[in-house]
């Protein structure tokens, strides 16, 4: 049977993103301890990207196993290996390139064959998924599998230039993002905290505008080709004209205010922007982008052009001076007018220019790509997605899929980068080439970032990867568990930041444990809603706290939601009893714990604890025959949801939501 989901409750439900077509078989391969990889197809593969991705694959085999005797290198002259590699070509890695594969697992042995290296890579990532253990030993399930990916554009932005990230955080996030079939890296390396490429032609951008932190030239070359090795390619972002504080701290003379600069410390919209009617700026960008093409292969550059108010251009008389000679009706005439001189500086360099959807608001070249994300300012048929395609750009969506708010996985999920039905042309839809995840940096470190992109991020990579058809939320829940295993095995520290923070903040074991609890049933506040004015923290700030622990989607939290909405839906009395049990654990908790006095946030965590402990013993009680009928308890619950509903150290305690849920449906 050929399936395009995991819906089926015979199919393992292990597979992230869901492959193409996937026909699951009786016939599993046993791993034997001499287990041996061949690789198939032009000379030199061992040496090249294909060879050391396979020998990665190889030791991460190992450690899932825990076998010590598998062999550590691949080879290209053992027709008995009992896995076999093949390759048709090496590929460049850029836009298009094919990332299809095949994969046969039968108890003789594994077949793997691919167009491209490539593709072969996203055929190792689905292999390593595939293992199993028995009473027996470790085992890869039977099955054959046809995949290739629905999008060629399936990013990460990583924004570095508000907080820093150290090569190690790039380097595992590029390897995270390779486990989950993700292919550009969009690296935001500038904006107004800080400026984090090291330039010889204009170094008084990294020496004046970075606080000291920045990528060297032979950094930048090490994680382009690391990255390259993965089959993902970097795509650089210089952001202007707005968000301009950092390059107008080392170029102040180039600004549209006579004015001093410094880099910005809080998150926001800030006025300083480049001046379009001088010269000098694109002499100075001419510089740089030439400069930055040297350390960037890849055919796509990045200029931002968001979230420019034009405040300073109003206030300068000689701009509007300019405009006015030039019948500019507004600033984003102007603008136009900026982005279309920055395309005749990249086309030479053989840059293909892209930026946010501001740059659309004008008469720009379709040659520009267009990285659409506002999602509130018009109908679906109009947002700028579907202007874009209609308009002739090619477009990568990035709306919906902005992971530093915090929002479910599921959110991120049922979002799609094509436009509602009928809003485009078959011919106008091809312009759509993908979608990309942001991860900004206001409120992260490189301590708490991997907790904030996965596994979240990999619900984002299956909604780019897997035919429109896998959609099934509870499906995707359920893999994303088994995604966040294959993660940790990588290095990644998603899982591990949380239990630092609880065994630093409390002492007792006990304590311990309720702390850990009390994260699993506790979010960060969604949104920008945390960090009010964005003017609640500054870049130097402490993110070890609480909220900094907590995560989206807290795991007991979902559960219990999921629970509930098994009982809502069939009434069965077994899903009661889930819900029962589990609140009766809940209820039993103490929320006198000592450490609670000796921490800043102690008392907005003893909330959320008697919070937990009052709202579990009404959602027992709710379940009970005749609980519709009970006046009395229905109002201790509207009157408690309406007490426990106030966020508490930046978090919410998300049993308030699904104890609502469960009330409206006893009422009703």
């Amino acid at each position: 049977m050929v399936a395009t989901s995991l819906q089926a409750q015979s199919q393992p439900e292990v597979l992230m993103p869901v492959p193409k077509s996937i026909e699951w078989t009786n016939d599993p391969f046993r791993i034997p301890a001499d287990f041996s990889v061949n690789i198939e197809g032009p000379d030199g593969l061992l040496n090249g990207s294909l060879g050391q991705y396979t020998q990665g694959f190889i030791q991460r085999l190992g450690s899932l196993t825990g076998y010590l005797k598998l062999p550590t290198l691949p080879t290209q002259q053992n027709a008995y290996a009992h896995l076999t590699i093949s390759i048709e070509l090496v590929s460049s890695v850029e836009l298009g390139v094919d990332e299809s594969y095949q994969l046969t697992v039968e108890g003789q042995g594994v077949q793997l064959s691919a167009a491209t290296d490539i593709g072969a890579m996203r055929g190792l990532e689905t292999l390593l998924q595939l293992v199993a253990y028995d009473a027996e030993g470790p085992y890869i399930r039977g099955v054959r599998i046809q995949d290739e990916p629905r999008f060629g554009w399936r990013g990460l932005l990583l924004d570095v230039s508000r907080h820093f990230m150290p090569v190690h955080v790039v380097k595992r996030t590029l390897d995270g993002m390779a486990a989950v079939k993700m292919n550009v890296l969009h690296w935001h390396l500038c904006d107004d905290h800080g400026w984090r490429v090291e330039l010889k032609n204009s170094p008084e951008l990294h020496e004046k505008a970075s606080n000291g932190e920045y990528y060297t030239q032979d950094q930048i070359h090490e994680i382009v080709a690391y990255a390259a090795e993965r089959g993902i390619r970097v795509m650089p972002e210089v952001d202007v004209p707005g968000h301009a504080s950092a390059i107008l701290t080392a170029y102040p003379e180039l600004g549209s205010k006579d004015t001093t600069y410094a880099l910005q410390i809080y998150a926001g919209i800030f006025d300083p922007t480049l001046d379009p009617t001088n010269e000098a700026t694109y002499d100075r960008l001419q510089i740089v982008f030439e400069e930055m093409a040297t350390l960037f292969p890849d055919g796509y550059f990045h200029i931002g052009g968001d979230e420019n108010e034009g405040k300073h251009w109003e206030e300068n008389e000689e701009i509007q001076a300019f405009m006015k000679e030039k019948g500019y009706a507004d600033q984003h005439e102007l603008q136009n007018y900026f982005n279309v001189r920055l395309q005749e500086i990249l086309a030479p360099l053989g840059k293909k220019m892209m930026g946010w959807d501001e740059i659309l608001d004008g008469d720009l070249p379709t040659s520009a790509m267009i990285q659409a994300w506002r999602g509130w300012i018009a109908e679906p048929e109009n947002l700028p997605h579907a202007r874009a395609a209609r308009k002739g750009h090619q477009v990568v969506v990035s709306m919906g899929y902005y992971i530093d708010l915090l929002l479910p996985a599921e959110s991120h999920y049922l979002a799609d980068p094509m436009p509602v039905e009928g809003a485009l042309t078959e011919e106008q839809a091809e312009n759509i080439l993908g979608g990309e995840a942001c991860m900004w940096a206001e409120l992260i470190t490189p301590a708490s970032i991997d907790s904030r992109l996965w596994p979240r991020t990999a619900a984002v990579a299956e909604r780019l990867w897997s035919p429109v058809a896998v959609n099934d939320v509870a499906s995707m829940y359920r893999r994303l568990e088994v995604m966040n295993r294959h993660l940790e095995l990588l290095g990644l520290q998603h899982l591990s930041f949380a239990d630092q923070y609880v065994r630093r903040t409390a002492v007792h074991a006990e304590d311990q444990a309720t702390l850990r609890t009390l994260l699993g049933v506790c979010e960060p506040m969604k949104g920008y809603t945390r960090n009010t004015n964005g003017t609640l923290y500054t870049v130097n700030s402490p993110y070890n706290l609480f909220v900094d622990a907590c995560t989206a989607d807290a795991s007991q939290a979902l559960a219990f939601k999921q629970e509930v909405e098994a009982w809502i839906e069939n009434g069965d009395p077994a899903a009661a009893e889930a819900i029962r049990s589990r609140c009766i654990t809940w209820s039993n908790l103490k929320t006198d714990l000592e450490f609670f006095q000796r921490i800043p946030e102690g008392k907005a965590l003893q909330t959320h604890l008697k919070g937990l402990v009052t709202l579990s013993q009404l959602a027992a009680q709710l379940t009970e025959p005749g609980a519709a009928e009970n006046a009395d308890l229905l109002e201790k619950a509207e009157a408690a949801l309406e007490v426990y509903k106030t966020p508490q150290a930046r978090t919410d305690l998300m049993l308030v939501p699904t104890v609502q849920k469960l009330l409206d449906h006893i009422k009703s």
